[in-house]
């Protein structure tokens, strides 16, 4: 296991985290990261590359700005090689969330997202909303 706890977001919280600045999700990424290591793989590092260059965000939050925290994203995070393959979700884009979580010894799973809220635990990791999340740590 790892020094510092580590911590899955799922996709639904980082971007609502990069287009609502005093949002949940953001204080849910502040907290993760001052209280242990975020993880992502490679995979979700594409997904979310894929989101922020959607020209309908434009009007929400610039280019610039959804660049920046995919660097910021990538440079401070510990990428997780993905030796087992999970397939548990009912939607199966989600899997790669319990990838990482697995494969990177995760202490916490953080979604919006019901499809992975209602396996709270996944074999032995909880998995929270940003708000249960951020509770946990005064």
């Amino acid at each position: 296991m790892a020094d510092r706890p580590r911590f899955v977001l799922d996709t639904n919280v980082l971007v609502s985290a990069a287009f609502f600045s005093s949002s949940m999700p953001r204080r849910a990424i502040t907290v993760a990261r001052t209280q242990g290591d975020l993880l992502l793989s490679a995979a979700l590092l594409r997904e979310l590359r894929d989101v922020f260059s959607r020209p309908k965000f434009d009007r929400y939050v610039s280019v610039e700005a959804r660049i920046e925290l995919l660097i910021e994203l990538e440079r401070t995070s510990l990428f997780v090689p993905i030796r087992e393959a999970v397939h548990a979700c009912r939607d199966p884009k989600d899997d790669r969330v319990l990838e990482i979580a697995v494969n990177g010894e995760a202490a916490y799973i953080v979604s919006g997202d019901d499809d992975l809220l209602v396996l709270d635990p996944f074999r032995g990791i909880p998995i929270l909303s940003p708000a249960a999340f951020v509770g946990r740590f005064p």
